[in-house]
């Protein structure tokens, strides 16, 4: 089954995040005025942490994501941070949607959430932009580049955010985060590569900081491009943001090239020249150019980390499937693959 295949298109509200949609509604008539009249909810298929759902009423859209019911991870699911990230990026002209509402009465619907604009255009689940033109290929890589190359520029300070996560030792913390949330949850299973990364990257982190607002987990459908143009409209699912090191968030997004067709319709194996890609030389050099950078040094533990991060987050999606709290429907699918990413990201760390 393919991205889209998991996790295009609504269905109804699935049994484990059922609320009180009565009292969403009346909530919805006390803060959002453009957002009055019946209510239709629908339920998102994709999304891995924060359940998603489209708000209908008569002529207008919404969206409302919220935090998962029940028992959840210290400091993840922090629906007001996303919030937060997305209305300060907003005022600076930044592609994110309109924030409408952030409630965090538990009391309304069970738990925190917030309420944001339903942004139209097209979301690309495969990142080989087969569904347009050959030709226009290039410009869809080149306009994701620039967009994540635009969040980098901005300081922190000056969008409000410089308090928005710590500041310096942006590796040794997410290295420390990640592997205890990994070996706290013993439920999903232990894997040697994990526990190999967890000694090895500690003690292999390049010298030098920076900090800049991160997203996180930037990637082609988790954003919205303009119905017919080259543009994105929106990025999407900030719940990774945070202050954090620029190259950890671009060597992520680049993951894209290293990845399997089976994991986020990865690009590996794939034939650039006969579908018309950016190969990843020309899209690192497109961002250095936009960052100011002359290159990237020490891209090998970059990658190790990148997917290091990315396997504890696919271990956390099969606890969550074990514990009956995953967002997604096809979570126990996607969970399956945290052994070949932590394979993958030893790999990169035995070739440093």
């Amino acid at each position: 089954m393919n991205a889209e295949e998991l996790n295009a298109g609504l269905s109804d509200v699935r049994e484990a995040h059922r609320f009180d949609e009565g009292a969403l509604q009346a909530w919805l008539r006390e803060n959002v005025p453009e957002a009055q009249g019946p209510l239709t909810v629908r339920q998102f298929k994709g999304g891995q942490s924060n359940p998603t759902f489209r708000l209908d009423v008569p002529g207008r859209s919404f969206v409302m994501r919220r935090k998962p019911p029940g028992v959840t991870v210290p400091g993840a699911h922090a629906v007001d941070r996303e919030a937060r990230v997305i209305g300060a990026l907003g005022k600076q002209g930044f592609p994110v949607p309109r924030i409408y509402g952030l409630c965090t009465d538990d009391a309304v619907i069970g738990s925190w959430f917030y309420v944001m604009e339903c942004v139209e255009g097209r979301v690309f689940w495969n990142s080989r932009f087969e569904t347009v033109a050959a030709e226009e290929r290039v410009a869809y890589f080149d306009a994701m580049n620039a967009t994540l190359a635009q969040l980098h520029n901005f300081d922190p300070l000056a969008l409000g955010l410089d308090d928005f996560g710590k500041k310096g030792n942006y590796f040794e913390r997410q290295i420390a985060r990640w592997s205890r949330q990994y070996l706290s949850d013993e439920a999903a299973g232990r894997d040697p590569n994990m526990d190999r990364l967890i000694e090895w990257l500690p003690a292999n982190i390049p010298a030098g900081d920076e900090s800049r607002i991160v997203h996180g987990d930037y990637r082609a459908d988790n954003m919205v491009f303009h119905p017919t143009e080259p543009r994105v409209a929106a990025v999407l699912d900030w719940e990774l943001s945070t202050l954090g090191h620029p190259l950890a968030d671009f060597v992520n997004h680049l993951m894209m090239y290293r990845l399997p067709p089976t994991i986020l319709s990865g690009l590996r194996g794939a034939d650039f020249a006969a579908l018309k890609l950016m190969p990843e030389e020309e899209y690192i050099a497109a961002y250095c150019r936009r960052t100011g950078r002359e290159g990237i040094g020490h891209i090998g533990f970059y990658r190790a980390f990148a997917l290091f991060r990315l396997a504890a987050i696919y271990h956390g999606i099969k606890a969550r499937a074990l514990r009956g709290t995953a967002a997604s429907a096809h979570a126990e699918e996607l969970a399956a693959q945290y052994p070949l990413l932590a394979q993958l990201g030893w790999s990169e760390a035995e070739a440093v």
